[in-house]
């Protein structure tokens, strides 16, 4: 595996990890009425690469699942970028 895809993984995973906790600190602050993360980072960071850890977020934590953009077009996204890196690889 050249140093490009290993370069590539570890971005994935950095990404997907930030997505993914960006959604459950966004979760804790809607409960608690806090100041929230505008949905516009939580959605390029999504595009950036994020969309998968997003995905998961959102149907762990049961966030976003009521907003048609979040419930449609992250999976849509996901498959996307999943597709990207299989013509990748």
């Amino acid at each position: 595996m050249n140093t490009f895809m290993l370069g590539l993984i570890g971005y994935l995973l950095i990404i997907n990890l930030l997505s993914y906790s960006l959604m459950g600190i966004d979760k804790r602050r809607a409960r608690r009425k806090a100041w929230r993360i505008p949905e516009k980072r939580l959605w390029f960071i999504s595009i950036i690469g994020g969309a998968f850890g997003s995905m998961v977020a959102m149907n762990a934590y049961k966030h976003k699942t009521m907003h048609r953009t979040f419930k449609y077009g992250l999976p849509i996204l996901c498959v996307i970028q999943i597709c990207f890196l299989l013509y990748l690889f």
